[in-house]
Formats: structure tokens, sequence, C-alpha cells
């Protein structure tokens, strides 16, 4: 998907056009049968626009005047066939094109930006293709159970896992989702694994992904696989995808194999992505010093310099859904 995600838009942009194409022509057949006057507008409109076209361009006296007098004629006529079509009980639009977006005019782009909607049809796409579309129908905020952390403090922690969920994260992450436009901020959930952090990038991942942002979710390892993938396959467009989304959630960071190549490239990425304030949020089940000891200063520079840090703590939940599935 990800090397064809630009043909398979493409095609969609087509199929849109295509299935208006055939719409207004039904919609044209209808009213020159039932009002015929509305045909003979139409065609009027169309000799004006051509004469106003050819005018303007052509050295006349009185071109001036010429093209007010065309102009007026050409709105008094718009004028009437609304009237005539609204008078029988017709949108005003019937026999007009309609886009799906009249930003872009379905084409996906405004001059050589893309367009929203194209961004939209990524996600789409993308959200398919991923299977995120499975994971998330279980990982989101409805399924969100705060009774698995434990209202007992834990060692030296200061709250309660559940109070260091209920009153800290939870909050944090609900306003992020909500000022996600206006927020350069960056997420790194650390802790022991089984605590809730995956499952609340999914969280995020899905009420983003719902509100049309291009949220782009990796393990450690499948991540360090893509970057290889730049580096010696030359893939541009997985490049502009990971550089360029709305929000690169990196999963499970400790997970990977890590070389030269790795911590160089995820460096690299890190840096990028900071420098154009791309967001990210990172998960690891590595606690902060061990972190340290893992990847080099400059990685964890940026990670702590750069991140909201949030730990997670308690039992592990995974743990406990199957000892109570097996009761």
């Amino acid at each position: 998907m990800i090397r064809g995600y630009k043909e398979e838009i493409a095609k969609i942009y087509s199929r849109i056009q295509e299935n208006e194409d055939a719409a207004l022509k039904k919609r044209k057949l209808e009213i020159s049968e039932k009002l015929p006057d509305v045909s003979n507008i139409e065609r009027q409109i169309a000799t004006l626009c051509i004469n106003l076209s050819v005018i303007s361009f052509k050295d006349v006296d009185n071109r001036e005047q010429h093209l007010k007098e065309l102009r007026e004629k050409i709105t008094d006529l718009r004028i009437k066939k609304s009237e005539l079509l609204a008078s029988n009980g017709y949108p005003i639009d019937y026999v007009s094109r309609r886009y799906k977006c009249n930003k872009c005019k379905d084409t996906g782009y405004i001059g050589s930006t893309r367009c929203v909607c194209y961004k939209q049809k990524l996600v789409k796409l993308y959200y398919k293709d991923s299977h995120l579309d499975l994971i998330l129908k279980d990982n989101n905020f409805e399924h969100f159970n705060i009774n698995y952390y434990s209202s007992s403090r834990t060692g030296e922690e200061p709250k309660s896992p559940r109070k260091n969920i209920e009153e800290k994260i939870i909050p944090f992450i609900m306003d992020y989702i909500k000022n996600f436009s206006a927020s350069n901020t960056n997420l790194l959930f650390y802790g022991n694994s089984g605590t809730g952090k995956t499952f609340l990038s999914n969280c995020i991942a899905k009420d983003l992904l719902d509100r049309g942002f291009l949220v782009i979710y990796r393990t450690a390892d499948d991540l360090i696989q893509e970057l290889k993938q730049i580096k010696f396959e030359n893939n541009s467009t997985l490049e502009d995808l990971l550089l360029n989304c709305d929000l690169l959630i990196l999963d499970d960071l400790g997970t990977e194999q890590i070389t030269d190549f790795s911590s160089t490239e995820l460096f690299n990425l890190l840096n990028k992505r900071l420098l154009i304030n791309k967001k990210m949020l990172i998960s690891s089940n590595y606690s902060l010093e061990k972190l340290s000891r893992t990847y080099s200063e400059r990685i964890t520079s940026r990670l702590f310099g750069n991140f909201n840090l949030f730990k997670f703590y308690g039992e592990d939940i995974r743990v406990k859904i199957n000892f109570s599935k097996q009761r």
C-alpha cells in the first residue's frame, strides 16, 4: 500500500469524477425533458460566456461596456434558471456539477498543495491496509477500564497506579487530542510492560485517525526495517510518510536489534521530525536509566529534552485479564 497509495487515491478521485459525470448527464437529461426552458437558458449562458472570453482578448471600442453588459445578461439568466428550478421543486444546483469537496473540486489538489480531503482518503487507505481498524476496535477509549489499575501505592511512587493514570496521564491525553493541531508536544510513555502504554497509544491513534489526521503506527523493529528500505531501496514515498505524517507512533522502543545503522537512522528520523515540528509518541518498557544505557546521548537528549515524559507502573494488566478469563 505504501508504494502504491498515490495510484490508489488517484483512482478514487477518478471514480468520484466519473460518477458525477454520469449523474450530471442523467440530471440534465431529466431537466431537458421536464423543463426545456432551463436547458435553453444553459445554452444561452454558454454562448454568452464564450463571447465574454473572446471580447476580453479583443481590442474593440467600448470593450468594458460590452463586457459589463454580457456579465449582466449572464447573471440575469442564471437567476432565471435558478428561479425556474426552484419553482418546480428542484435544487438550484440540480444541473450544475456537484463536488464532494468544493475546495479542490474533487482533484485532491489546490494548486500544487494536497487538499485536506486527500489526506483524509490517505488516512482511510492506511487505516484499512495497516489492519489498525481491527486493533482499534478493541483498543479505544470506550474499552478503557480504569479498574485494572490498583488504588494502592507501589514502591516509592508518589501516587497509586490508578491515580497516576486517572489524575495525570488521562487528562493530559484528552487535552492533547483536543488541541492536537495547535500543539507541538511529543510524548514518551515508559515503564514496565502490561501497564497500558500501547493501549493508550492506540486510543490516541484512533481518535486522531477518526478526525482525519494521518497517524503512522510502527513497532521499533518494523521502523528499522522501513528505514532500511528508505536507505537502500530509495523508497521516497515511505520516507515522505514517516517524515510528514501528523503523528508517528513508535511502539516498544528497545525491542529492535540495536546496531550502528539503527542508532544512526533512528536519530536522523527523530531529529528531522523535531526540526519540522512533526509530533511523535514513543513507548518503551525500559526505564529512563536503561534508555540512557542503551541509546546514544544524541538520541536520549532528544527523548528527554523534547518529549513530555509519562511513567506507567503497576501490575501487568495483560496477566490480570488472562487470569480473569480463566476463572
